[in-house]
C-alpha cells in the first residue's frame, strides 16, 4: 500500500496536546508523528500547512439509512414518530433502498470528518455492502424487535452477519448484536439474545433509558429500571454498548460502571425528540465511557459529530448552571477517543501516534472563524463546521481529498436517495 506524508500540520496528540509535526503513513498505520527519518519517502505528500490533524470523529450511534426519511416527519412525540410514521414507511424498505440510504449517510458523514460509524438497522449485508465499498470503517448490529413475528428471523439473521461479516472488509467492518430496546424485546426475548451473543463472543448494542415514560414503564411491569433489567438477564455482562441513557440515576450509574457499559450519548436527538438530558458529567465522574453519537438522520436531522460535541458540551453547561461543566477538550475526546473505546477499537483507533491505523481528519484552519489562535481545541469545539474538513483518511486510503470524495459518485448517490425516499413515504400516504 501507499505510503503519505502529511506535512506540516498542526496535530491533536494523544493527550489532547496541539503540536506542529509531520504525520507519516505507512499502508494502514501510522509510522511516525513528527520525527520522521530523512531518508523515509512517501508516494504521496498532503500539505498540512494551515490545517488541524485530528483522529475521524467516531459516531457510536446511528441507523444509517434513515436519511431517506430526513425532513419527512419531524415535530413529533418519541412514539407517536415511531409508530405512525417511521415504522410504516419502514415496513416498505428493501435492500437497495437501505444501500443507498447508507451511501448518502456514509458521504454526510465522510464530509463532516467522521471515520467510524457504529449502525444498527435492517437489511445489515446492503450496509455491509455500502461501509466496504466506500472505505470507511463501521461497527454494525441487525436491529432486532422482539415483539414482532420476524423476532426469530431477525436473530437468525444477526447471527448469520456476525458470521459473514466480523472482521470484514479487511478488518473495517466488526459485528455486535442489536436488540432494539427493553419496550420491544421482552425479557425471554433477550435471555435468546443473550445466548447468542455468549456462543458468537458478540457485544451488544442496544437503546437503554431513552425517555422517562420507557423507564416509567419498564418499573411498572417489571419492578426494575432498564439498566437493573439488563443486569438481571444477563444483557450487561456480554459488554454493551448503550444508547442514549438519559434517565439514569446513581444506581444505575454504578451498575454500568461494574459492567463496563459504554455509552453513546445523542444531545441532538434527544433534544429534539425532547427525551430529556443525559447525566454525562455524573456519568463521567463515575468513569464510565461516555462517547457521541447523531442518531440517525431523521431525529436529529445531520450526521454531524462537530455539532454534536458542540451541542453536548453546551448543554451540560446550561443543565448544570456551570460553564466549565464538560469543557471542550473532554468534548472532542468523547467524539474520537471515547467513541473508540466505546466500539472496543480503542487499540487501533482514537489517537494520533505511531501503530495506530491511520484514520485521520484535517480540518482547513484557515477561515476568519479560527482567527486569532489562542486555542485551537476551543476553536475546534466552539468554533469550527462542517466546511472545513479538508481530507479524511480511513487505514491510509484517501476518501476525501480537498473537500471531494473519491470513492462514493455524489450525483448517482443523491439521485437514488432522493428517488427511493419519495417512493418509501408515498406507500404510506
Amino acid at each position: 500500500m501507499a505510503k503519505i506524508l502529511i506535512k506540516n500540520p498542526e496535530v491533536f496528540g494523544i493527550g489532547g496536546f496541539v503540536q506542529k509535526a509531520d504525520i507519516a503513513i505507512d499502508g494502514v498505520q501510522i509510522a511516525y508523528v513528527g520525527n520522521v527519518p530523512d531518508d523515509w519517502r512517501a508516494d504521496q505528500v498532503i500539505d498540512g500547512d494551515g490545517k488541524l490533524a485530528i483522529p475521524g470523529f467516531v459516531n457510536t450511534h446511528t441507523h444509517a439509512a434513515m436519511t431517506l426519511f430526513r425532513s419527512y416527519a419531524d415535530d413529533m412525540r418519541l412514539m407517536d414518530w415511531l409508530e405512525k410514521k417511521i415504522w410504516p414507511a419502514e415496513a416498505n424498505l428493501t435492500g437497495e433502498d437501505v444501500y443507498w440510504g447508507t451511501q448518502l449517510a456514509i458521504a454526510e458523514m465522510i464530509r463532516t470528518g467522521t471515520t467510524t460509524f457504529a449502525d444498527m438497522y435492517f437489511y445489515m449485508d446492503d450496509v455491509a455492502r455500502a461501509v466496504e465499498s466506500s472505505g470507511i470503517r463501521a461497527v454494525l448490529a441487525r436491529g432486532m424487535i422482539g415483539v414482532t413475528p420476524a423476532g426469530n428471523q431477525s436473530l437468525i439473521e444477526s447471527e448469520e452477519l456476525y458470521r459473514q461479516w466480523h472482521n470484514g472488509a479487511d478488518g473495517r467492518i466488526t459485528v455486535m448484536m442489536g436488540p432494539h430496546a427493553p419496550y420491544t424485546c421482552p425479557p425471554e426475548y433477550l435471555k435468546k439474545v443473550v445466548n447468542s451473543a455468549m456462543r458468537l463472543g458478540a457485544e451488544i448494542h442496544i437503546h437503554l433509558a431513552e425517555t422517562k415514560s420507557e423507564v416509567e414503564e419498564c418499573i411498572r411491569l417489571h419492578g426494575k429500571s432498564p439498566i437493573q433489567l439488563m443486569e438481571e438477564l444477563g444483557v450487561l455482562q456480554c459488554g454493551v454498548l448503550a444508547a442514549h441513557c438519559v434517565h439514569i440515576d446513581a444506581a444505575d450509574i454504578a451498575i454500568m460502571n461494574k459492567h463496563n457499559v459504554r455509552v453513546a450519548h445523542n444531545p441532538g436527538s434527544n433534544m429534539k425528540l425532547a427525551s430529556g438530558i443525559a447525566p454525562v458529567v455524573a456519568l463521567l465522574e463515575a468513569g464510565v465511557c461516555v462517547s457521541l453519537g447523531t442518531d440517525g438522520a431523521a431525529s436529529n436531522n445531520n450526521l454531524d459529530m462537530l455539532e454534536e460535541l458542540r451541542l453536548a458540551t453546551l448543554l451540560q453547561k446550561v443543565h448544570h448552571l456551570d460553564p466549565v461543566a464538560l469543557p471542550a477538550k473532554q468534548a472532542v475526546l468523547m467524539g474520537t477517543a471515547n467513541g473508540a473505546k466505546a466500539l472496543n477499537l480503542d487499540k487501533i483507533i482514537g489517537h494520533l501516534a505511531p501503530g495506530y491505523h491511520a484514520d485521520i481528519t484535517l480540518l482547513d484552519t484557515h477561515s476568519p472563524h479560527w482567527f486569532p489562535k489562542h486555542d485551537r481545541i476551543s476553536l475546534l469545539a466552539y468554533a469550527a463546521n462542517p466546511g472545513d474538513v479538508h481530507t479524511v483518511i480511513v487505514d491510509g486510503r484517501v476518501l476525501l481529498n480537498n473537500h471531494q470524495l473519491t470513492t462514493i459518485d455524489e450525483e448517482k448517490m443523491m439521485y437514488e436517495a432522493q428517488a427511493r425516499g419519495m417512493r418509501l413515504v408515498s406507500k404510506t400516504l
